[in-house]
């Protein structure tokens, strides 16, 4: 049950890469002085990336519950 400890934190991290870039992506968006309506539009398109990210790192956390309780 280590090797789905391993997998779970793998996708965990992967997970948190994506929403680091998320975060970092919102904040140049913010940072370069667009309208309000082309700002709205471009974050609108990282919630897809921001919710996928969040579903990845808690599916993995998951994973290593799991491979806890089994192991």
């Amino acid at each position: 049950m280590q090797s789905l400890i391993w997998i779970g934190a793998g996708i965990s991290v992967l997970g948190l890469i994506g929403i680091i870039y998320c975060i970092v992506a919102a904040a140049r968006l913010r940072g370069q002085g667009l309208d309000d309506d082309t700002t709205r539009e471009r974050l609108r398109k990282l919630i897809p990336v921001n919710l996928a990210s969040l579903l990845c790192s808690t599916l993995g956390l998951m994973l290593v519950i799991v491979g806890i309780f089994l192991g």
